[in-house]
């Protein structure tokens, strides 16, 4: 398995800037490179080489599925994480006495509005409240009972890197006949997940953050005995049993997940998704968690040593692969750093520093240096509390 200084060389941009944004976008391989220029000489060489286009989405969707341990027949491609969202949401039927939807402040807010467009449907939508940057698990839990049917918990939160007791919340969620979705867009890559263990019934992340691809394509799990209930409404040919047979009458929908797909997908996206996966399919999870968490460690005893206060969570297994700094005004702070060279995430009430395995000490250093340094330059703009 590849190691943390050789997953490093992959990126030769760092070595002159510290990726700390992988929250945002993932930084950028070689192999997306070689990639994208296949992409172009594939188009320039072949004009329309439609099997070759239509070989390499399946080859990323092969690589989420080795990724999160699924079969590829249970990986459906899409173009986003919120049409994931809304293909779970449409195909759910909610009846006056199985309704709610549990969720939380702390969901990205695309996905919550899907849950909340579901009222249009019928549904009614539960937030678990956040209080100083953590939504309690066991307030979750008291959401959860009969009349849900369905719960959504992130793997990861965007705001400040909470990680959700998900293995906890399912199986709440199953004991009284709800199911589960996960977005595991802020942990994919960085944490292990084995769908087969998880307890979800969906799990949907886009590639663009930590598994190092770009925007335009997304990847919808869904298990099959769950997945195959109610036929989706947004749809399209390639969502078809033979999707190139071209029968504008025939209106059948494909026996595996490809049934949630819609058009097109993003060609050039899934050239640079598969080189993506294929760096991180090369490690080993339990490596890549261990490294980034140890990271997050000294970051962030770092800053609390500075006087910052931290709106992520002080200890694992609540904390992902992110320190977030609370910010009055996160942008001036974001700024200074990227003047020299390191690249944050400003969200906010918080400025969000995101570690991967590409990240190493040296990283870590530098970006306390550069906190202290604006901390005596601001001293009033440290904290919030």
């Amino acid at each position: 398995m590849v190691q943390a200084e050789e997953f490093r060389q992959h990126f030769p941009g760092l070595r002159d800037i510290v990726h700390l944004c992988s929250c945002s976008q993932g930084a950028q391989s070689d192999r997306t490179i070689v990639a994208m220029n296949e992409f172009m000489n594939s188009w320039r060489n072949g004009i329309a080489p439609w099997d070759e286009w239509m070989g390499m989405a399946d080859r990323a969707r092969e690589a989420f599925a080795a990724l999160i341990n699924a079969s590829p027949r249970d990986v459906a491609v899409v173009s986003c994480a919120s049409e994931a969202a809304f293909q779970v949401a449409s195909t759910q039927e909610y009846r006056p006495e199985r309704a709610a939807i549990v969720t939380n402040d702390l969901e990205f807010p695309s996905i919550a509005h899907v849950w909340l467009a579901a009222q249009q449907k019928g549904a009614e939508v539960r937030f678990a409240t956040e209080t100083d940057g953590v939504v309690a698990t066991e307030q979750y839990l008291e959401l959860i009972d009969e009349s849900v049917a369905l719960v959504s918990v992130p793997l990861v939160t965007y705001a400040n890197g909470m990680r959700f007791a998900v293995e906890e919340i399912s199986q709440k969620a199953h004991q009284v006949g709800a199911k589960v979705v996960v977005d595991a867009y802020q942990g994919a890559g960085v944490i292990p997940i084995d769908v087969n263990t998880m307890g979800c019934d969906y799990l949907f992340s886009g590639a663009l953050k930590y598994l190092l691809g770009i925007p335009g394509i997304a990847f919808l799990w869904t298990r099959p005995e769950v997945g195959r209930e109610v036929e989706p409404i947004l749809t399209g040919w390639f969502a078809r049993q033979s999707p190139f047979a071209f029968t504008p009458r025939v209106l059948d929908y494909s026996p595996d997940a490809r049934r949630f797909q819609t058009g097109t997908p993003g060609i050039a996206a899934a050239y640079a998704s598969a080189a993506g996966l294929s760096l991180i399919n090369e490690t080993d999870p339990r490596d890549v968690l261990q490294h980034v968490e140890t990271l997050a460690d000294v970051l962030q005893e770092g800053l609390i040593d500075l006087g910052y206060d931290l709106y992520s969570p002080l200890s694992v297994p609540a904390r992902g692969p992110q320190v977030a700094v609370y910010s009055q005004n996160p942008e001036p702070l974001s700024a200074f750093l990227k003047a020299r060279h390191i690249y944050a995430s400003p969200r906010g009430r918080a400025i969000r520093l995101s570690l991967h395995f590409y990240n190493n000490v040296e990283d870590v250093k530098r970006t306390i240096q550069a906190f202290a340094a604006f901390r005596d330059e601001h001293p009033r703009s440290v904290s919030v509390l």
